[in-house]
């Protein structure tokens, strides 16, 4: 999907250097060449995919036309390009857990969802603020944002993210699951994490690659890997009462 990502954004005028050194912009790798790579990778992903389960398979051709529309209309119509963005993480997700055959929360498909469009927004907010005038050569679709437009719906989701995350934490469904209700004692840590990337997006111009952000930042990897320590502290040693 990337591969055609770049294919149908290589008609466009992008604003060096964040997609003119990108093969198949610059012309180091032919269309054809990598329409056919393409094509080939799908279909022995998908093979991969229904040969380890058929939900698993059913998922991946479900993302798979999500991410085709995504290149095509869908990334070009505003709200809609980065709510297809989330989805296709919780598509992620949900496939996982069909792949090891594990039922999957909703409320964690509602955190999934919440966090990847907390994220979109952001790139989005760091691609238009960073671009600025040329922000519409680059994509498009960010003639129809505006700063305050991203930063009025980026403070509605960072919101819904962590009140999200925290009824997921003392529900009586993962209660049941992992034995335990202190789940809310890790709460700090999603909530640092998100004003940490927030304090980055607005006062260091970050945000453009959210991985590259989060290896590049020690206080916000530091936070990630606390909180995954925290969480298998609870689950597997839990606390008394």
């Amino acid at each position: 999907m990337y591969l055609v990502n770049d294919v149908m954004d290589r008609g466009e005028r992008p604003a060096p250097p964040l997609k003119c050194r990108r093969p198949i912009a610059s012309g180091a790798l032919p269309v054809p060449t990598a329409l056919a790579a393409a094509a080939a990778l799908a279909g022995c992903g998908l093979a991969a995919a229904f040969w380890i389960g058929r939900g698993f398979g059913v998922a991946s051709v479900a993302y798979l036309a999500l991410l085709s529309a995504y290149s095509g209309p869908l990334k070009h119509a505003v709200i809609i390009d980065v709510l297809t963005i989330s989805i296709g993480f919780v598509l992620r997700a949900a496939a996982g857990a069909l792949a090891v055959g594990v039922q999957i929360s909703h409320w964690l498909l509602v955190c999934t969802i919440l966090l990847a469009l907390f994220l979109a927004l952001s790139k989005r907010r760091h691609e238009l603020v960073l671009l600025a005038d040329g922000a519409s050569d680059h994509r498009p679709i960010l003639q129809e944002y505006s700063p305050y437009l991203l930063d009025q719906m980026i403070a509605i989701v960072t919101a819904a993210t962590l009140m999200s995350y925290a009824l997921y934490t003392v529900s009586p469904e993962t209660i049941e699951r992992f034995g335990s209700d202190h789940l809310l004692l890790t709460f700090p840590f999603p909530l640092y994490g998100i004003f940490r990337y927030l304090y980055l997006v607005h006062q260091k111009q970050g945000g453009g690659s959210p991985a590259e952000l989060l290896l590049a930042d020690r206080p916000l990897l530091a936070c990630v890997g606390l909180w995954v320590v925290a969480v298998a502290v609870i689950i597997y040693r839990p606390l008394g009462v």
